[in-house]
């Protein structure tokens, strides 16, 4: 089973491209009256490969994931 990941993203970084929604829908959500995505509550619980696609996604960069390996 996949540990708990810790999902933060930068707002100063991210453009609300929705490209980490895409991937991972139960994790992020692009705010359309802000143009930026946000971290879904529970976010921490998707699996670690789903997170790691999606910060990889990311064309920003703007998606920090830590935890144990």
């Amino acid at each position: 089973m996949d540990e708990r990941m810790s999902v933060t993203l930068d707002e100063t970084r991210c453009v609300g491209s929705g490209d980490c929604a895409l991937v991972a829908p139960s994790a992020f959500q692009v705010d359309e009256d802000e143009g930026l995505a946000r971290v879904l509550p529970g976010a921490a619980h998707i699996g670690r490969a789903q997170l790691e696609r999606a910060a990889r996604d990311c064309p920003t960069g703007a998606i920090q994931l830590s935890g144990d390996s």
